[in-house]
């Protein structure tokens, strides 16, 4: 056990202790021992396995669509990747002010455009109001992105 793990194990004990005391419980050091190791986990009494029922969902009649409405308002996270590639870490260090990073793309080649790391369209960069922008030029159906996620 490394000095680390040991002053850990210490500081645990210390909180044991003090917890212990607060409500009235006397306890010495193999109590707290025993209760770090997990050795009194044997003597909890056994728990009674939950019944298991089938799930329903009365809220959506059957034959019905559910209603998307409850989730049209979470935030997701778009993100546009220009292209990857890889490097070494010696490279990465070197790179500095005014460094060059080939990319996987040509110039002009569409952008990926991602919602929470999943592809969702392809697009090119526009200027709105000094902002960047994008025009998506291809969108992915739905129904081919959820073969995605599949």
């Amino acid at each position: 056990m490394s000095d680390d793990e040991e002053v850990n194990q210490d500081d645990m004990a210390d909180e044991w202790a003090a917890a212990m005391s607060e409500q009235g419980v006397e306890a010495d050091q193999d109590d707290i021992d025993a209760l770090l190791s997990g050795a009194q986990e044997d003597t909890a009494p056994e728990a009674e396995p939950a019944p298991m029922e089938e799930l329903t969902d009365t809220s959506v009649p059957s034959g019905d669509a559910p209603d998307l409405d409850v989730i049209l308002d979470i935030p997701v996270r778009i993100s546009m990747e220009v292209g990857n590639t890889q490097i070494s870490i010696r490279n990465l260090l070197q790179l500095n002010q005014g460094s060059v990073i080939e990319m996987d793309r040509l110039a002009g080649e569409p952008l990926d455009v991602l919602v929470n790391g999943t592809l969702i369209a392809h697009g090119e960069v526009v200027v709105v109001n000094e902002k960047f922008g994008i025009r998506m030029t291809d969108v992915i159906s739905p129904s081919e992105r959820i073969k995605k996620l599949r």
